[in-house]
């Protein structure tokens, strides 16, 4: 039987707990984080079948584990369980920043070998114990981005136990991950979030948001995403994510001078472009919410 511990039993680390049960693997599964209730809760829903508060002690004798945290709390994480982690302990994470989380892994663990980075794209505008289940990764794309010093065995270990998970997988280097994913997956929130809170001040002034209909709920569905979460994304992610918005500023002023010089032309073809990529480019498996793993611990 193989020990696994899941630190962070929310979304992401539930749906891959959740995953590999539903696959039929012989695995005892440790839960970790800070809440004792949501633990509880956890073991009750059939996701995990032990837990524990303390970090070191639910790595301990694991053969698996699995970081399922924002990327912010990383780097802590890491400190504190790296003592504890056996020399053929294999670690892997689900963070949708890659760079950061491995200068972390690099600079705790004795046994950097065995780090796997790796990044499920998928999720839902969910988060929290409630919120797994065993179908998230079915014919979505997982992203490893593991390094020279990576144990092709190590590597191995994790791609199966995803594969179990129904998830299809890529390798892609970790710099090139953090500049895809900031302009395909982050930049996306941003806008989101920012339009929603826009909307919100002027709604002070004038009733608008009881007005909005499905498109708007369809293009804001991904503002509904944990705040810690993203917050952490932006500071860890910072320079990607500043050059597409750069980008995205870039091309909104375009935008701007054309609706202000009745620009029809210019209109009608941004809009054929962007219909054209949206229907013939965009994947009906890229579609997804968040997934950058839950708030624990």
């Amino acid at each position: 039987m193989t020990q696994i511990t899941i630190i962070g039993v929310g979304l992401i680390g539930g749906s891959f707990a959740l995953g590999l049960r539903a696959a039929g693997l012989d695995v005892h599964i440790i839960g970790a984080g800070r809440s004792e209730r949501s633990l509880q809760r956890a073991v009750e829903r059939g996701i995990i079948d032990s837990w524990s508060t303390s970090l070191t002690e639910a790595v301990e004798n694991s053969d698996i584990v699995l970081l399922a945290t924002p990327v912010g709390a990383i780097d802590r994480v890491m400190e504190e369980i790296a003592p504890a982690l056996g020399p053929a302990t294999i670690v892997t994470d689900a963070g949708s920043v890659k760079q950061s989380v491995i200068a972390s892994a690099r600079e705790w663990m004795q046994h950097f070998q065995n780090f796997v980075p790796a990044h499920p794209i998928a999720g839902t505008e969910h988060s929290g114990v409630e919120a797994g289940f065993a179908t998230l990764y079915q014919g979505k794309r997982l992203i490893l981005t593991p390094v020279e010093e990576t144990s092709p065995e190590a590597v191995d270990v994790v791609a199966e136990l995803w594969r179990a998970t129904g998830a299809k997988l890529e390798s892609m280097d970790a710099a090139q991950h953090d500049q895809v994913f900031a302009a395909t997956s982050h930049l996306p929130h941003m806008l989101a979030f920012s339009l929603v809170e826009t909307l919100h001040r002027m709604d002070q002034k004038s009733p608008l948001l009881h007005h909005t209909g499905g498109g708007f709920a369809d293009y804001t569905r991904i503002a509904s995403s944990d705040p810690v979460m993203w917050r952490d994304v932006c500071l860890y992610n910072r320079e990607a994510l500043l050059a597409s918005l750069d980008e995205f500023q870039n091309g909104l002023k375009v935008l701007v001078d054309a609706i202000d010089h009745r620009d029809s032309e210019t209109l009608e073809q941004l809009f054929t472009t962007a219909k054209e990529t949206r229907d013939t480019k965009v994947l009906p498996t890229d579609v997804g919410g968040s997934n950058d793993g839950d708030r624990e611990p």
